[in-house]
């Protein structure tokens, strides 16, 4: 039994249209960073903390955990979910016209092991105005999401290219979940 350690309505939205079967129990865990922590050590640290939670919570002994967790990195500083409106402006005007970093962490923990790992892409974004910032924002789309922008979202707009995995940039790398839970069932 495949469990997904979120409640992320996007991830459970790439496994179930990348035709894995499973079911949903989110993981309550502080996801502050350490002080001076890695983004990629952060991430994967979540992902593989979630799963672990959610693990011990379980009662089957046979299940499979899978946690994630996404975020987004402009000049080694970590964009989770924006607090608020002028959070989530000041995040879209700090990616305006430049490159950044999208990391999702996964893990997943069985009663025999626990594997973590991430995957990173890096998102362009064309220069926004403010006034674009501003109407963006009024839609609440970015509140929920971190960096304050979903790319399967009205900010496709602004995303002249990508250089790596899109679905990790939505909240999932699925070729990367499939190939770890692939070599599972090879262990």
């Amino acid at each position: 039994m495949l469990v997904l350690a979120s409640a992320s309505p996007r991830r459970s939205e790439l496994l179930s249209q990348a035709g894995f079967s499973f079911q949903v129990q989110p993981a309550d865990i502080p996801e502050d960073p350490y002080p001076y922590e890695d983004p990629i050590v952060y991430v994967t640290r979540l992902a593989r903390a979630k799963a672990q939670a959610v693990y011990d919570q379980l009662a089957d002994s046979s299940a499979v955990v899978l946690g994630a967790d996404t975020t987004v990195i402009v000049d080694d500083q970590i964009l989770g979910k924006p607090v608020d409106a002028a959070d989530a402006a000041r995040m879209l005007r700090l990616l305006s016209g430049r490159g950044h970093m999208v990391a999702t962490g996964i893990a997943l923990v069985t009663a025999h092991s626990a594997q973590a790992t991430a995957e990173v892409t890096t998102v362009y974004f064309n220069g926004l105005t403010d006034q674009e910032i501003d109407e963006y924002v009024a839609t609440g789309e970015p509140m929920d999401k971190a960096g304050a922008y979903g790319i399967q979202g009205r900010a496709a707009r602004w995303i002249p290219r990508i250089e790596g995995c899109y679905f990790n940039v939505v909240g999932l790398p699925i070729a990367r979940v499939a190939a770890l839970l692939q070599s599972l069932h090879k262990a």
